[in-house]
């Protein structure tokens, strides 16, 4: 009967727990004690300055069959410990400034020469002259120690350095080191087996071709196309965790390993996840919490110390691989550091970075551990890496994991403290308050993710929401605004910033918003337009004769077409002589942030004079833009009308009476109503007197690489 209760089975444990009786098989207890390690490792080893990556590594080796052997390293330990690894490889390629990374292309493959080419002499040369292995042994225990596994990049990620010129070059050798080394694999395994001829060849170049045509151009299509059609969170992370797992599958049909296609997939969605959003956060959240700590866990599960008092051929070996690996890495790290005149510390953070192996070089192991080249006359198999290799390894993977460890959290500490100190002279974070006004529902998630890109990277906590109310005896309106505001401040905190959500009852919605701009002294004012009602009468009635009334003030005009990760391409729109208005730089940043964090396409049209100055901060920054010259206003607008789908406009504006004013600018509203309707489009309107706040402002303080920007954006700010 369906009400009849359930009889507990007398004979049945509540938990699968036997005494004495190891390793742990209940799945419960097993994932309660891997939940305590990654939960006590942080805590306790933060104290003694330890890095808890360091811990986990440990932890895994002690509780590991080879340890305690509380956990056996079975399937399931397997399967999220794999993902551990490729969400690190995804979210290399996901934070990497795609702009950094064009502008340092040469840098990258100058230091993957490097990192590549001394590890493998040094791996050859001790292979082949000093522990006498054959030449192709030699070749693939050289591989070895070419590749490096970025185990510590969440840790300096964390410490919001990722965009440094020194974890770019690494990142970016990361990915083609590790290719060349698992192509190295390939052509040896080949080469073991008989099959290395023009169709292996033509077989390997054509899959490897394929595959990343598929990642790097098909996915971002789809992944485009489903971002701007599903609005659920949940099925949006989902979504990534399918796309990090499908290029994954897809690298290891094109014969290279699954890590690469996770950094592959990490590119592929680079521009349609912005480094300030909500989803960003969530994919670092979840890797940083669960995956990342369950892969370091199951790589400590590796390792056996028993092994290196058995046998003193097995020291030898893992001495000569300690030698190749990490001196190798360390002389490649000096070695860029003196090529492209970097600091110590940047030098010391690439070394940290980049000797860490595990991954690829486990996988090589593995594979020749497990090919027999030849039997001898006693039936015992000759592997083409031997036992004291696969020992070795382990070995190297906890002193390289350890040395990458401690090596790359004092290094980027103090590069950290450095680009703060470069940076003193900046904008002092008080002085950028940003208020967004959301009185409709409909508009408050656009202008808040909006919001999150154009403001500065250390700005947390100074994002204010505000709602004008009307009439305080309006239930429905109160209501409603706290319903907005609750929007606002989830959208924020999705993101990991505050929002700050403030009400304000005034009989005028323009006269509301002036008095807060006063009260709280705000530097920049976001309103959302209506998508289906556009420029209405009454608001460009308020905001020629309110909103622009705030002369010190940067006022934003917005309206989303579409979710504005998804946007490729602004066109930016610079009428003449806006060089000269006061407010003209500081808001050019905050165009510049929307690329940065972005990173779309910033297609600049104004005439030369305007052009010029572009010109010299772009060579100082790494955005992506292209720049056209326009001699009249007809052709930026003729410009604007052939936007595409995926497309957005910036237009910068000016009031009635400023240098930079010319009539046409009245008709814009109506122009917009008419032929961008349906695309995204920003107006900005730079201030027109000098903001209290900024007037010692020389540089700009943002530690995405800007503090050359800030220095020449100040220099012609003083002029």
């Amino acid at each position: 009967m369906w009400n009849s209760p359930v009889q507990p089975n007398a004979n049945m444990p509540l938990l699968n727990i036997h005494i004495g009786s190891l390793p742990i098989e209940d799945p419960v207890l097993k994932f309660l004690l891997e939940l305590i390690i990654i939960l006590s490792a942080p805590l306790l080893l933060n104290k003694i300055k330890v890095p808890h990556l360091l811990g986990l590594l440990i932890a895994g080796a002690v509780v590991g069959p080879n340890g305690l052997n509380l956990l056996a390293r079975d399937s399931s330990v397997v399967v999220t410990g794999t993902t551990g690894l490729l969400y690190i490889m995804f979210l290399a390629g996901l934070e990497i400034d795609m702009g950094d990374f064009k502008k340092n292309k040469w840098k990258s493959i100058t230091f993957t020469l490097y990192t590549f080419a001394i590890p493998f002499i040094l791996g050859f040369t001790g292979g082949y002259y000093v522990l006498h292995f054959s030449v192709l042994t030699s070749v693939l225990f050289a591989s070895l120690f070419s590749s490096h596994t970025l185990i510590s990049y969440p840790m300096v990620s964390k410490l919001g350095i990722s965009k440094n010129l020194s974890v770019n070059i690494t990142v970016g050798g990361t990915m083609i080191t590790d290719v060349l080394s698992l192509l190295v694999l390939a052509v040896v395994v080949g080469m073991t087996q008989g099959e290395v001829n023009n169709a292996f060849w033509t077989r390997l170049s054509l899959s490897i071709v394929a595959f990343g045509a598929t990642v790097l151009f098909v996915f971002p299509i789809i992944g485009r196309w489903f971002f701007k059609r599903v609005d659920d969170k949940i099925s949006q992370y989902i979504f990534v965790l399918v796309i990090i797992y499908l290029a994954a599958v897809l690298a290891e049909l094109a014969g290279i390993e699954a890590i690469i296609g996770a950094f592959f997939a990490g590119l592929a969605l680079n521009k349609l996840i912005p480094h300030s959003s909500a989803m960003m956060n969530r994919v670092e959240f979840v890797g940083n919490a669960i995956f990342i700590p369950f892969f370091l866990i199951s790589v400590g599960m590796l390792i056996d110390f028993k092994v290196f008092f058995k046998s003193l051929e097995t020291l030898g070996v893992a001495a000569v691989m300690l030698v190749a690996s990490i001196g190798g890495k360390y002389l490649a790290a000096v070695v860029t550091q003196k090529t492209f005149h970097l600091s110590k510390d940047e030098g010391m953070l690439i070394f940290g970075m980049s000797s860490a192996s595990a991954a690829a070089t486990l996988a090589s192991v593995m594979v020749g551990y497990n090919i027999i080249v030849s039997e001898t006359a006693d039936g015992t198999s000759v592997r083409l890496l031997s036992e004291h290799v696969l020992n070795g390894s382990i070995l190297l993977i906890l002193v390289s994991c350890t040395v990458s460890s401690f090596v790359s959290m004092s290094s980027a500490q103090r590069v950290a403290e450095a680009e703060k100190e470069d940076t003193a002279s900046g904008i002092n974070p008080e002085t950028e308050n940003i208020l967004m006004a959301v009185n409709y529902e409909q508009t408050v998630e656009k202008i808040v993710n909006l919001s999150l890109l154009i403001k500065a990277h250390h700005n947390h906590d100074r994002l204010i929401a505000l709602n004008i109310i009307n009439d305080d005896k309006n239930e429905s309106s109160i209501r409603n605004a706290k319903k907005t505001l609750h929007i606002a401040v989830d959208t924020g905190a999705a993101a990991d910033v505050e929002i700050q959500s403030l009400t304000r009852y005034d009989s005028d919605v323009a006269s509301g918003i002036s008095n807060v701009i006063k009260e709280k002294h705000i530097t920049d004012l976001v309103i959302g337009l209506q998508p289906e009602k556009g420029f209405t009468p009454s608001f460009v009635h308020n905001l020629h004769n309110g909103y622009l009334q705030n002369d010190n003030v940067n006022t934003l005009i917005y309206h989303a077409g579409q979710p504005i990760a998804t946007v490729k391409r602004y066109l930016v729109l610079i009428p003449s002589r806006a060089e000269r208005e006061a407010g003209f730089f500081n808001a050019l940043l905050r165009v510049w942030n929307i690329a940065k964090n972005s990173g779309a396409l910033m297609s600049f049209y104004a005439d030369d004079s305007v052009l010029q100055v572009l010109q010299r901060v772009i060579n100082k920054s790494s955005i992506e833009s292209s720049l056209h010259s326009i001699s009249h206003w007809q052709e930026a607008e003729l410009a604007a009308t052939s936007l595409t789908e995926d497309e957005g406009l910036i237009i910068f504006m000016a009031k009635r009476g400023m240098v930079s004013y010319f009539p046409q600018m009245a008709l814009i509203t109506d122009f917009l109503d008419k032929h961008v309707k349906e695309n995204n489009f920003l107006l900005v309107y730079p201030f027109s007197q000098q903001h209290p706040d900024h007037k010692e402002k020389r540089s700009v303080n943002n530690h995405d690489d800007f503090a050359e920007i800030g220095q020449l954006i100040g220099k012609m700010f003083s002029r």
